[in-house]
């Protein structure tokens, strides 16, 4: 939710990585962002479900990536 939502707001992603146990908007704000970016109309909570595990899967090796660290993002800015 947290990088979905500053995505959605045009916020930088750069300088951003997920912290854990950081509580950012409403349970109903974070569905009807979930279910933004789903892209299912009407998605099952299964749905919901498999979207966020693959989702949370992909931004941790995206964070782990020697491509998106700080260092990589002042000489390759946005990549």
């Amino acid at each position: 939710y947290q990088y979905l939502s500053r995505y959605k707001w045009k916020k930088n992603l750069d300088q951003f990585t997920f912290c854990p146990g950081t509580i950012e908007g409403t349970e109903r704000e974070c569905l009807a962002c979930l279910m933004e970016f789903c892209g299912r109309r009407d998605p099952s909570w299964t749905e919901l479900s498999n979207f966020t595990h693959f989702l949370n899967f992909q931004l941790r090796k995206c964070e782990q990536s020697v491509f998106c660290t700080s260092v990589a993002g002042q000489e390759f800015h946005g990549f």
